[in-house]
């Protein structure tokens, strides 16, 4: 087989076939966003660069920047993603997409925190309400930890970057320096050519 034929075909959300069933993906996965929309990256970027084919593993990166960068909630990547998968439709269709995909993606979510949040208060003496709660930490964590990790893997891409990633690691856990700080330097080492993506 080729390299031509083994390559992904991007999904068309011009197709409204398509687009509902993007919708439902984003439905579905807003349930399992435990810990914040940054449990769901790895999810996230299979879907956009292996399942659907909207984006390289590059420019997920780079979304997921913009996402983080910006202020807001850390779902906010998923309107991004929604933009960039149909903006080659037109720009009114990509922010429809993005639109769409945001809301999908909060929707479940929040009707669910709600609903939660309305009876949560009359179990806090239950023993099963702390059990719940600390189980859902380390759980939280670990996803977390992964998605560091993915992060490092589609973004990192010589030695010096690594080296990079790596410093600040350490420094975020060791110190209480501005996670600012790093991003700054970080910044500049890119703008000056010394790390390269």
């Amino acid at each position: 087989m080729s390299a031509a034929s083994t390559a992904c075909q991007a999904v068309q959300l011009g197709d409204w076939r398509q687009l509902l069933a993007v919708i439902w993906d984003f439905l579905s996965l807003s349930l399992f966003s435990l810990g914040g929309g940054n449990t769901l990256l790895n999810e996230y970027h299979h879907m956009a660069v292996d399942q659907y084919c909207w984006l390289t593993s590059r420019q997920f990166a780079d979304i997921y920047a913009i996402a983080e960068a910006a202020p807001g909630p850390s779902s906010m990547i998923v309107g991004l993603l929604g933009m960039g998968a149909a903006v080659k439709e037109g720009p009114l269709w990509g922010v429809l997409s993005g639109l769409t995909a945001e809301i999908a993606i909060l929707l479940p979510s929040t009707l669910l925190m709600v609903a939660a949040a309305l009876s949560w208060n009359r179990m806090r003496h239950s023993p099963w309400r702390i059990a719940f709660e600390r189980g859902l930490g380390p759980i939280t964590l670990g996803i977390l930890f992964a998605v560091g990790l993915k992060i490092l893997r589609i973004s990192d891409h010589d030695t010096p970057a690594y080296a990079v990633s790596l410093v600040v690691c350490v420094l975020m856990l060791r110190t209480k320096i501005s996670p600012l700080w790093f991003m700054a330097v970080a910044g500049l080492m890119g703008a000056l050519g010394l790390v390269n993506r």
